[in-house]
């Protein structure tokens, strides 16, 4: 490595001496029953200890780790004490530290398990800009800097580091940018320009005005939360928990599997015959083929009361509460991940033969809907929504508002809640497709909703519980 950082151990590393003097150095569990990665250092000699003992405090440069072995073993445990920090290198225990006169300005941690870098060197007359999917966040009691295009991320000590990284909005000269902010040296600026072109996070302003993201095809197209949300969600490019790791057990209650009723005011649903649908019903290819959005609806005769029970019960009623001991889960028509159930669906009937117009909540575990409110101005700006959503056809004989509480999943889940989330969207859009082909019924899912316009009409909180799918039922057009 070429640049005069200097070398510590992540905060996450955990250093383990046994009784047979042997040295564990491990990385923490990140994904369920995979165990952590380790390197085993059997009877380390003393300047190899001592190497160790320093990174695992405040850590020191390259060199002067390998003084410190050349002191205390001489030359001949040299490559031992190379081996080991190549080890350690290839499995992303190290950060990587600019230190300015006894103080930290930034400091590279990997994020991923292969935590090997490849250090760049910024160069001295080219002009280097920040990357666009760059961003800062507050960690503790700290800035960091991140990227869906790096695996690692870079924590920012003080106002300084901050600063040069709001100068670098704009192409920047190492030489220049030193000016405008005390105590930084050129070759202080030119080694944080090389930490952030080592974590992609900075890019070389060509003579054309551009830079190698801006020519990538691939990368123009991706929009910023769309590929931060990617990263974050899959493994490979970020060292935190992820899967079933029920990050608030003991510290929240769960949420109960069926949300209590929203009001006293219910209509009691009709309830099909399953046994004799399953002799009866369409062949499961005869419906995939002939699944379709349908946008228009029969004006003459809206849904009937008796079709939307049937819809509801068919594809979202609960058939069976399970208790664990953790929480309690529920079994339904549709593939949920982890069982967690996390949907609500609200039902805002325009036209349904039977059933007054007005804003209801589904009770799943009684068949029954639950009324909200009538036509009000915050129903109808969601009946227009989607209508709109809808390319200006038909109005809505009924919307359905799919509705998450978050908790659910999210006491369960680490890292993964809201992408399993949206794949259960998509499973609940498919089972709904399915059930409506084989009623002869006219569904189409939506692409869009405005959840605060939701939660205003609905009376829930934005953060616990709120909209993040729609799909329109209606009778089918005859033409």
């Amino acid at each position: 490595m070429l640049l005069p950082l200097q070398l510590s151990f992540k905060k996450s590393i955990n250093i383990i001496e046994d009784f047979n003097n042997t040295v564990i150095i491990q990385s923490p569990h990140i994904r369920g029953n995979i165990p952590p990665q380790s390197l085993n250092i059997n009877q380390p000699s003393p300047g190899v200890l001592a190497a160790i003992q320093t990174l695992a405090t405040d850590g020191a440069t390259e060199e002067d780790l390998s003084d410190l072995v050349l002191q205390r073993d001489g030359v001949s445990q040299l490559p031992k004490f190379y081996y080991y920090l190549q080890k350690l290198i290839q499995l992303g225990t190290l950060c990587y530290s600019i230190v300015v006169e006894g103080l930290p300005l930034a400091k590279l941690v990997p994020l991923s398990l292969d935590g090997k870098i490849e250090f760049k060197k910024a160069v001295i007359n080219k002009q280097y800009v920040l990357s666009r999917f760059a961003y800062c966040r507050k960690e503790h009691q700290h800035l960091v800097l991140e990227s869906p295009l790096s695996q690692a991320q870079i924590i920012l000590f003080g106002w300084k580091g901050a600063a040069l990284i709001s100068e670098l909005a704009k192409p920047q000269l190492a030489h220049e940018i030193c000016t405008k902010i005390p105590g930084i040296s050129e070759e202080v600026t030119r080694l944080f320009f090389s930490l952030l072109l080592s974590t992609e996070m900075l890019f070389e302003v060509k003579e054309d005005g551009k830079t190698q993201e801006e020519e990538s095809e691939p990368l123009r197209q991706w929009e910023f939360h769309n590929l931060l949300f990617h990263s974050r969600t899959r493994t490979g490019r970020h060292s935190n928990p992820i899967g079933r790791t029920y990050p608030f057990v003991e510290q929240i209650k769960p949420l109960p599997a069926v949300k209590p009723k929203m009001s006293k005011d219910t209509i009691d649903l009709y309830k099909p015959d399953i046994s004799n649908l399953e002799n009866t019903d369409y062949p499961l290819t005869f419906i995939l083929e002939r699944r379709k959005s349908l946008r228009n609806y029969s004006e003459n005769e809206p849904i009937t009361d008796k079709q939307l029970g049937e819809f509801l019960y068919r594809s979202a009623r609960i058939k069976q509460i399970i208790k664990t001991e953790n929480e309690e889960m529920s079994r339904r028509p549709y593939v949920n991940g982890g069982a967690a159930y996390e949907f609500e669906l609200y039902i805002l009937a325009n036209t349904c033969q039977n059933i007054p117009t007005g804003f209801y909540h589904y009770c799943p575990q009684d068949h029954q809907l639950c009324k909200i409110s009538g036509k009000n101005q915050y129903v109808a700006a969601l009946l227009e929504d989607a209508w709109l959503a809808n390319r200006d056809r038909s109005f809505p004989q009924v919307l359905i508002i799919i509705s998450a509480r978050f908790q659910r999943i999210a006491w369960t889940y680490e890292s993964i809640a809201h992408t399993t989330l949206l794949k259960n969207v998509g499973a609940l859009f498919q089972t709904m497709y399915l059930v409506a082909t084989a009623m002869n019924l006219a569904p189409c899912a939506l692409g869009n909703g405005n959840s605060d316009l939701f939660a205003a009409a609905a009376g829930t909180d934005y953060y616990a519980e709120t909209s993040v799918g729609e799909f329109i039922l209606g009778s089918k057009l005859l033409v």
